[in-house]
């Protein structure tokens, strides 16, 4: 059974259909949301919190709107920005930096090597972040992201060469050739 076939099944109630096409897109969202939450935890979190969403939603997904996974997508990355909201008014006990070590001790002591990226971004301010993940690590396009983060398309576009300049202050600092972010 295809995805489409999946999802059809799934809004007809068939749950194990669903089980199947939530887990096959589970580390897929779960990857965007460590690359934008910067907390291992907190991905993992909101992960279930957006398949517990898409369970509860999945009559209102429409397959001509949007791909599945960018609807997952878009319903982590609203509960990311809720969650970062809550976080700004209960004012963290943990400093920024602290968290950053957390997160960066977990991934040197795993077996990728991107923890140099992730100090990068760890930078810039997280509604650029967003829009910068979003687009040059899962490959959205400016409509789908300002979709995504309720925004419009030219702001994604600023909050993305802003963060793509940022980024690349910090890795090159020379006049060498600057390899893919992704």
């Amino acid at each position: 059974m295809d995805e489409f076939q999946q999802i059809t099944a799934a809004k007809r109630g068939d749950n194990e259909a669903l089980a199947e096409v939530l887990q096959k897109h589970y580390l897929y969202v779960f990857r965007y949301l460590v690359k934008v939450t910067l907390h291992r935890q907190t991905a993992e979190d909101l992960t279930q919190d957006t398949m517990i969403r898409a369970i509860e939603k999945i009559q209102l997904y429409d397959p001509q709107r949007s791909r599945f996974p960018s609807w997952l997508i878009t319903i982590a990355t609203r509960l990311f920005l809720d969650h970062k909201r809550r976080q700004q008014r209960e004012k963290t006990l943990l400093s920024p930096d602290e968290v950053l070590h957390g997160l960066r001790w977990q991934l040197e002591s795993s077996t990728e090597n991107w923890w140099v990226l992730v100090d990068a971004l760890a930078r810039l301010p997280d509604h650029t972040r967003a829009a910068v993940v979003l687009k040059h690590y899962y490959g959205f396009g400016y409509d789908e992201i300002a979709d995504i983060l309720k925004i419009p398309a030219g702001t994604v576009k600023s909050r993305i060469h802003h963060g793509l300049s940022g980024l690349r202050k910090e890795w090159f600092q020379s006049d060498e050739e600057a390899p893919s972010l992704r």
